[in-house]
């Protein structure tokens, strides 16, 4: 079967689902090939899902007009065709690249199964919705459970099966949770939630290997020697851009595909973004920034010759719901400081909350907060404008110590 579209968008998550919708709200209709059975959805809610909070279908994004079920193997430039593995051959006058990431695997003895492919029983990633249901399946009171990694999908994972009564253990290799988005205080913050839910964590852990006889997962072992028992094991250990089939075209590409401020690959019929895609240097891998791609690409397609995609300033917001134990985070830019910075912290132990903010000649730099969260949406936009404060601290003191700026 061969057909064609004006734009052809590969990729149904956040981003090619949101490009198509405002193609489409502009008159440009796009066909989205999305090779998941599941209707499109929200990735980030995935962890709601596995807790037993939201059902699958609470979590679905609206599904483009024109869906196509298919898995993409290869583009021919000069055709200007896209190849599937049904087949089919689809025509494209313009062709986005919307293929999201892959979870990075570890390289554990034990991991793979002897036929080289396939994880042993017991183990799963966490990246997809079968991944999530598989392991929502998996999962049940008691249950020993191991997540290996602790960012931002590690700390995730391992809330909601505690939540769904899983005896969970997170092993973390670095000093301390989610360290590429916190400082140490905001840290010890969401060490302190999580094992409050009894999740015991173990941080500078190194998993050397998964112990699999009989081809189902029964412990984990440790650098140091010492054993996990496991009959549940998630890897949270980041996620890889999907580069392949541009890299299967000869298209420039870093760690991501590399694009400029129009999101065009070096050829100019072929477009990136999301998570697949490399802008100035950087991969968001974020929800925030897939969304203002998807918008200036869609202005861009659609004949505004000044849309343009500049970077974004993302903002790292995590939110964990439970019947007796929310728990808020958000994070932007600097959390650290350095010398000659202006740190402004102010923690509650009593009430789990924790806000700091780095100002750096006059402008505020990055913070976090932990907690009671109203006040970011004011301190974001300070952040992301750039803006001089005020030289008197009175008016970001008061942000800190009220809610209700957002």
């Amino acid at each position: 079967m061969t057909s064609n579209a004006p734009v052809v968008v590969i990729g149904a998550g956040l981003a090619g689902v949101t490009l198509a919708r405002r193609l489409g709200e502009l008159g440009t209709p796009a066909l989205v090939v999305g090779e998941e059975e599941h209707r499109p959805y929200n990735r980030v809610l995935l962890a709601e899902v596995l807790a037993g909070r939201y059902a699958p279908e609470v979590i679905a994004l609206p599904a483009p007009a024109g869906l196509v079920r298919a898995r993409v193997t290869g583009i021919d430039r000069a055709a200007r065709a896209v190849r599937c593995a049904d087949g089919s051959v689809i025509g494209y006058g313009t062709l986005v690249l919307a293929t999201g990431s892959n979870p990075v695997l570890p390289p554990l003895r034990g991991l793979f199964t002897t036929a080289g492919h396939g994880l042993p029983g017991g183990v799963h990633a966490f990246r997809t919705m079968d991944d999530c249901l598989g392991l929502s399946a998996a999962v049940r009171p008691g249950a020993r459970a191991v997540v290996v990694g602790g960012g931002l999908l590690g700390v995730s994972a391992a809330r909601a099966l505690a939540l769904r009564g899983a005896q969970v253990v997170l092993a973390q290799q670095a000093e301390r949770l989610m360290e590429r988005q916190l400082d140490p205080g905001a840290s010890r913050l969401v060490l302190r939630h999580l094992t409050d839910l009894g999740v015991e964590v173990h941080t500078e852990c190194r998993v050397r290997d998964v112990r699999c006889p009989g081809g189902a997962v029964r412990s984990v072992g440790l650098a140091d020697g010492y054993a996990l028992d496991a009959d549940l094991v998630v890897l949270a250990c980041g996620v890889r851009p999907r580069t392949g089939l541009a890299e299967g075209a000869g298209l420039p590409v870093g760690r991501g595909v590399l694009v400029d401020d129009a999101l065009r690959t070096r050829d100019p019929h072929i477009r990136a973004v999301g998570d697949c895609a490399e802008h100035d240097g950087t991969v968001y891998g974020l929800a925030a920034p897939a969304l203002e791609q998807a918008d200036v690409l869609a202005r861009s397609l659609t004949g505004d010759a000044g849309a343009r995609y500049r970077g974004t300033r993302a903002l790292t917001r995590l939110t964990l719901t439970g019947p007796d134990t929310p728990f808020d985070l958000a994070a932007f830019g600097e959390v650290e400081g350095g010398p000659g910075d202006d740190v402004v912290q102010l923690a509650d132990a009593t009430r789990g909350t924790y806000r700091r903010v780095v100002v750096r000649d006059g402008r505020l730099v990055g913070g976090v907060l932990v907690g009671d969260v109203g006040t970011v949406g004011t301190l974001a936009r300070a952040w992301e404008g750039a803006e001089p404060l005020p030289a008197d601290r009175g008016p970001l003191l008061h942000l800190l110590t009220n809610d209700g700026g957002s």
